[in-house]
């Protein structure tokens, strides 16, 4: 039986049960998003102009900024919208594009986190041969690898999605369609999150084991700094997923369920730039320049 055509129309519901909400969350949402944005281009610019921020590290993090500034411009507008002029309809096609783009996306940035945890893992095991054993082909080859993974998956999932899965109900308890349709086909992301977890623990025991051997605490506490930031981001980051893998879809967890999608779509997009410059002098010092530069360029 197909009860789907291509004229179809979902109804996201979003926060509707909460009315008097509605501006607040927008106000919120919207400033959320604008953090995001110009903190992850910001961060991408910043990368670009400062020669001493071309290594392989800072490489995987513009990448990362530029999943991050995808990822939460797949399902935030979507979302403003539906609080701004409460319309909350989207097309059959529509739902299974932002499915497609959120979930490439998603799988994506878990392993490009992997990959970075590996970079982490060079860097502090095996210093002296950091810029040759990541060289720039070695990094492209990487970075590729977890564009192409992201797509494949998200492809499989997708055309795994027949349109007699979505007989019923067209309303969706949520403000987007990628947390309702992953969860109908979790096996293939629940093997990408299994799968990234195990490089970075493999990674991380890996620099741990190296730590405790070290001499002196100035060496230390360098190999610590140098983990310290992407050890918060992936802690945020995988808390958040596999709190929404524990959690029952159930009309019980429906609110629960939207607020960790927020932290997830929105807020960690937001605190990834702010995590990864505010713990590096280099970062910080070239937001000055760049500040004073343009300061300097229109005069009074």
């Amino acid at each position: 039986m197909i009860c789907l055509s291509a004229g179809i129309t979902f109804v996201l519901l979003g926060f509707s049960e909460y009315p008097q909400l509605q501006v607040p969350l927008f106000l919120a949402f919207f400033t959320a998003y604008t953090v995001s944005v110009v903190g992850n281009l910001g961060m991408i610019v910043i990368i670009r102009s400062n020669p001493k921020l071309h290594t392989p590290m800072y490489f995987f993090l513009s990448h990362l900024s530029f999943l991050d500034f995808c990822y939460s411009s797949i399902t935030t507008p979507k979302l403003l919208e539906i609080l701004l002029v409460d319309r909350r309809t989207i097309s059959y096609v529509g739902c299974m594009m932002q499915f497609f783009f959120g979930c490439t996306l998603a799988i994506t940035e878990m392993f490009m986190l992997a990959v970075m945890a590996y970079d982490r893992f060079v860097a502090v095991c095996n210093p002296l041969l950091y810029t040759v054993a990541m060289s720039p082909k070695l990094c492209s080859l990487l970075v590729a690898g977890t564009y192409t993974w992201g797509g494949s998956c998200s492809w499989t999932i997708t055309c795994s999605l027949s349109e007699p899965s979505f007989c019923g109900s067209n309303g969706i308890h949520h403000f987007g369609c990628e947390y309702s349709a992953i969860m109908t086909r979790f096996i293939i992301s629940t093997l990408s999150e299994v799968c990234s977890l195990l490089i970075i623990l493999a990674s991380y025991i890996f620099i741990i084991v190296t730590i405790i051997k070290m001499p002196s605490a100035g060496g230390l506490r360098k190999a610590f700094s140098t983990c310290a930031s992407h050890l918060t981001t992936i802690t945020i980051f995988h808390g958040v997923i596999l709190l929404l893998y524990c959690v029952p879809n159930s009309r019980s967890s429906w609110l629960f369920i939207k607020v960790a999608t927020v932290l997830y779509t929105i807020v960690i997009p937001m605190l990834n730039p702010l995590i990864y410059s505010l713990r590096n002098n280099d970062v910080k010092e070239t937001i000055r320049k760049l500040v004073k530069a343009k300061m300097f360029s229109h005069p009074m």
